[in-house]
């Protein structure tokens, strides 16, 4: 059974709530008085952030079906790779019943739509930008090259957007037509990555992204990297699916086709006119980073959606299914936890993590996912009556955050489906014998340019500076501090956890991951082999308000 982090539950509201979790909180208490251990942060409830509360009336739970995002379809296959193209547009869609609300969206939809591959095979993604303001494309677990790997200043510009300096220097302009950031400064936002790489960011509609997809077969995701505005951008919608499929996993006879379903879990709040409510110092999202003060430490939102619907109801037969579960939320954690009618839980049986199969299943009564994580588990039906209904809750919510989703069995069902007791042998088996170099690095809050901010090392991100420098084919062990919750996501790169405060990892840090969960107070030790490619990189934290006030730092791999 998996361990659950202590604390009350990160639904209750009002001012009370802002004050212990905003920024008199998660900042002032911790980076600020000077309360830094690990007892006293580890009685922090299981959230960092501050919740908005809706404005418009919510629906009843389990009553909109649960909506299973688009598979985009190839415009060529040609030459052994498969071409996409995306256009990043405003749309409309009704996500509450009876409410429009605006979004900014991949071709039209939110979440975007899926793109499903093969490993081995390279897929370009040619994305047009017809928002309003400059994007980034990451894709969140890829190895992926340097120049596709959606790097914060790497932008594509929308028509009419003020002209960037070819080469400029770092520091000369920003590509927010100049103004001063004030999250982090006067940063170059030309695309050049410094004085490091020359390179500008073509001043057109379209940028082509290519994955190599040399890598296990997973459930990756695509979102907005735009240094200073991803949480912004990822709220209003610009998130998507990639899945990466091969023989050897299809071999294993897993739950597939209808019983293989994508679930996209993400909180959001509404205001009252439908559109959906974020509390930035600059609604249109062009010049003044950041977050109004309550909501520094993280934004949660008082509705629970799953692929853009809330609190979503699915038929399913009683046989097993496949979830494959992303959290998709900027600072939400959940411990996710499945329930019938009469109160009998049902085993969440983990086959798969970020980067793919896990070697064994590992089996959950509640499984923690903290924001950016993937978890792959199989969940039986069969014992289910007919007409019965399954609840999947989140047991750090409390009141309408605590539901998430329920299914509903609606039929008997032949079942060829199992879980095999070995589902890989390709997991890398690094020693810590192997690692060439021990680092440490801190995730804390503090000090930047006058103003609060997220801290790596004590240093808020700079795009002209190299933090890490790494050798091509190098294992090194990182050891990652935390004084709050902090998501820590390695860009191009697996690891495995190797320890928590000098303890054994939990159940539910098994297999080959790419964000890991560190708690308050806690120290995590991973290991990694940097065996990809050269160029460079990112880590940071995925708590998208963090990362966005500073906490990020530049890795160059040589």
């Amino acid at each position: 059974m998996s361990e659950h982090e202590d604390g009350q539950s990160g639904g209750a509201r009002g001012m009370a709530r802002r004050q212990a979790l905003g920024i008199g909180g998660a900042l002032g208490l911790v980076a600020f008085t000077g309360l830094t251990t690990g007892g006293a942060l580890a009685r922090r409830p299981p959230h960092t952030g501050a919740e908005l509360r809706s404005e418009v009336p919510l629906p009843p739970p389990f009553q909109v079906p649960l909506p299973i995002p688009p598979v985009l379809k190839p415009v060529s296959t040609s030459g052994g790779v498969d071409r996409y193209e995306m256009t990043q547009r405003e749309a409309t869609a009704e996500i509450l019943p009876g409410v429009r609300t605006p979004l900014w969206t991949y071709e039209g939809t939110f979440p975007g739509p899926t793109i499903e591959s093969r490993r081995r095979r390279p897929v370009t993604v040619t994305h047009r930008n017809e928002l309003p303001v400059p994007t980034v494309v990451h894709l969140h677990g890829g190895r992926t090259r340097a120049d596709s790997d959606g790097y914060p200043t790497d932008l594509v510009l929308p028509e009419g957007w003020p002209g960037t300096a070819v080469g400029a220097a770092p520091g000369m302009r920003n590509g927010h037509g100049g103004h001063d950031m004030s999250g982090h400064g006067r940063h170059d936002m030309s695309g050049t990555h410094g004085m490091h790489d020359p390179r500008a960011v073509e001043t057109t509609l379209t940028r082509d992204y290519t994955f190599p997809l040399d890598q296990r077969p997973a459930l990756l995701w695509y979102h907005d990297h735009r240094m200073d505005f991803t949480a912004p951008a990822i709220w209003r919608g610009l998130a998507g699916l990639h899945i990466v499929r091969d023989d050897a996993e299809e071999s294993l006879c897993l739950p597939a086709g209808r019983r293989e379903l994508p679930l996209m879990i993400a909180d959001r709040a509404f205001s009252a006119d439908g559109s959906l409510a974020y509390p930035a110092l600059d609604p249109t999202l062009r010049k003044q980073p950041g977050v109004q003060e309550p909501y520094l430490a993280g934004v949660l939102g008082d509705v629970i959606l799953v692929n853009g619907a809330p609190w979503p109801v699915h038929e399913v037969d009683a046989a097993r299914y496949r979830l494959r579960v992303l959290n998709a939320s900027n600072a939400r954690h959940y411990e996710l936890e499945a329930v019938t009618d009469d109160g009998r839980r049902l085993d969440l049986v983990q086959v798969g993590a970020d980067q793919g199969l896990l070697a064994a299943p590992v089996t959950h009564r509640f499984l923690p996912i903290a924001p950016a994580e993937r978890h792959d588990v199989v969940v039986d039906f069969s014992s289910v009556p007919i007409g019965g209904r399954v609840m999947v809750v989140n047991r750090l919510g409390s009141g309408r955050t605590r539901d998430v989703m329920a299914f509903r069995v609606a039929r008997k069902a032949k079942d060829g489906s199992r879980v095999a007791r070995v589902l890989s042998t390709d997991l890398p088996t690094w020693r810590r014998s192997d690692a060439v170099r021990v680092r440490e690095f801190s995730f804390r809050a503090g000090r930047m340019r006058g103003g609060h901010g997220w801290l790596i090392g004590g240093k808020p991100f700079d795009p002209a500076r190299t933090d890490v420098t790494v050798r091509l084919g190098d294992i090194e062990v990182w050891r990652l501090i935390a004084d709050v919750h902090h998501p820590v996501h390695l860009h191009l790169v697996g690891f495995r956890v190797l320890s928590r405060s000098g303890r054994r990892p939990l159940p539910h840090d098994a297999g080959l991951k790419d964000t890991v969960s560190l708690r308050p107070g806690e120290a995590v030790e991973i290991i990694t082999r940097f065996d990809a490619y050269r160029g460079r990189y990112l880590f940071h934290c995925h708590n998208a308000e963090h990362e966005d006030m500073g906490m990020m730092a530049n890795l160059e791999v040589t």
